[in-house]
């Protein structure tokens, strides 16, 4: 079977304001599953609040729909407890650097094989326009009475001091370039973030179409190479993807910054640990009627091969 971008759409009436941003990261993702060939039944779409929060209702995978600043931690439990599962990630920048901020340092440290998809508009756009954590200090789209007293957070420095070993940026109205940016992510093994600059036509008048029109440029135009090719080239691929997630203004560059796949996932450090965890994760252990796992001696000889000793 051949899947159509169309296999993923839900009958769920998409009720986002004529014109924004997230229909094109909506429309790049439908088309990076198809491309994919994702089973929806071995996906799984988590969201948090906010306009971003809809996805899941939108698309015919798994979904979950969460808590303001939580999506990450459930998904997190959905993909330890079911490594096979792809999970996919879809969150605003107020909900996923603002209150749920820790959990996006906490998924860059352990490096789960997770996809961010961060709707990047710098406004709290359900809420009616208030500052998120990325609009610059000084700049006052048209809800708020005055300047943003805040500094910005920068999604793309903060993933790559987290340990994320995927990190991107695309832009929502550019939907063949960020359809290839989400299928590199989703993967990617280990924690990927893809901050997609993402228009509010409803309340930041700054960020507008016309404003990205005029200032985005891919970094494979440049010749940009992202991905560590050896271990010992970490620190100068991130460093150099630190100093270009800076340029910010006149010129703002979208493609991969860092790729690292030398990092071990979670899911394979849990391995290490526990060698039977791959093949027999939380998700595949029988419970008994008592609710307590049972483990057969197979699993048991593994799980403790290194303690059995044999006697006469």
């Amino acid at each position: 079977m051949v899947r159509k971008p169309s296999d993923y759409q839900s009958d769920v009436w998409i009720d986002w304001c004529p014109g924004c941003g997230d229909f094109g990261i909506v429309a790049a993702l439908y088309r990076a599953l198809a491309e994919l060939d994702l089973q929806p039944e071995k996906t799984v779409i988590v969201s948090g609040i906010g306009c971003s929060g809809k996805t899941p209702h939108f698309v015919k995978v798994n979904g979950v729909h969460t808590l303001h600043g939580r999506a990450i931690p459930f998904a997190t439990g959905i993909k330890l407890a079911n490594p096979e599962l792809t999970v996919i990630i879809n969150g605003g920048d107020g909900d996923l650097l603002g209150i749920g901020a820790g959990h996006f340092v906490a998924l860059g440290r352990r490096n789960i094989d997770i996809t961010i998809i961060l709707h990047n508009n710098t406004v709290y756009g359900l809420t009616k326009g208030q500052a998120s954590p990325t609009l610059k200090r000084g700049l006052r789209p048209k809800a708020l009475p005055k300047p943003n007293i805040q500094d910005a957070v920068n999604p793309i420095g903060l993933a790559l001091a987290s340990g994320y070993t995927f990190v991107a940026r695309g832009y929502s109205m550019m939907t063949d370039h960020l359809k290839e940016l989400l299928k590199k992510a989703i993967q990617h093994k280990g924690s990927a973030l893809v901050d997609v600059l993402q228009p509010c036509v409803t309340y930041d008048n700054i960020h507008t179409v016309e404003y990205y029109k005029k200032r985005v440029y891919k970094l494979e135009e440049i010749g940009w190479n992202p991905i560590v090719e050896k271990i010992d080239e970490r620190e100068e691929k991130l460093l150099r993807a630190w100093t270009k997630s800076l340029e910010h203004d006149d010129k703002i560059p979208i493609g991969v910054f860092y790729e690292d796949p030398h990092t071990p996932s979670f899911e394979d450090r849990i391995r290490d640990r526990l060698p039977s965890y791959l093949e027999r994760p939380p998700a595949r252990q029988i419970i008994d009627k008592e609710g307590r796992t049972i483990i057969d001696n197979e699993i048991f000889e593994k799980i403790f091969s290194t303690h059995i000793v044999e006697t006469e």
